[in-house]
């Protein structure tokens, strides 16, 4: 289910407080369809530290401002290079441009839609394939699927669908014991 307009409404205005504060590298990702508890990433980067400071501190005042929302959590500090801020649906991620190219959220989303961060339009569909789906138990599909028989490890033919075979010979008898074997078993 993609991105609600709501959440990419508040993505927009993340984005737009952070290009105020001249943060570069700015990019909104649909990840509705990939983690079930948020809907759209907003990833911002700044030079230093503090410019990651006033590039968090305008996004919270302007969608406090503007929705009249606090993050639900903020975690990170400027001095760590990642600051991450909570509003539920939309989670800003704002980085020093060394730690957003460390844990690089931009190639981990690559194949999700993408969307314009000034203006909210769509700037790239989403290249994952239906299967991508983490809804899906792969366990149950697996299960479900009987793997064709190996005809070379598999069980042998029942032998009475073959007219052809012929029946297993009788076992030969148990030849007569022997004197010394009758005289040590007596």
């Amino acid at each position: 289910m993609p991105a609600h307009p709501e959440a990419i409404a508040l993505a927009v205005d993340v984005a737009t407080a952070a290009d105020d504060k001249l943060a570069s590298n700015l990019a909104l990702y649909d990840v509705a369809d990939v983690l079930a508890v948020v809907d759209v990433f907003a990833l911002a980067s700044g030079g230093s530290d503090r410019q990651v400071r006033a590039i968090v501190d305008n996004i919270e005042e302007l969608v406090r401002e503007r929705h009249d929302q606090r993050p639900l959590r903020r975690e990170g500090a400027p001095e760590s290079g990642w600051v991450l801020l909570d509003y539920g649906d939309v989670v800003a991620h704002v980085f020093t441009a060394e730690q957003r190219s460390f844990y690089d959220l931009d190639r981990l989303f690559s194949d999700v839609t993408a969307f314009e961060p000034l203006t909210g339009d769509v700037a790239r569909e989403s290249t994952r394939l239906p299967d991508d789906d983490p809804s899906v138990d792969l366990d149950a599909l697996v299960d479900a699927v009987e793997p064709p028989r190996d005809t070379a490890t598999g069980p042998d033919p029942d032998p009475a669908d073959d007219a052809t075979t012929d029946p297993a010979p009788d076992p030969a008898p148990d030849p007569a014991p022997d004197s010394a074997t009758a005289a040590v078993e007596s």
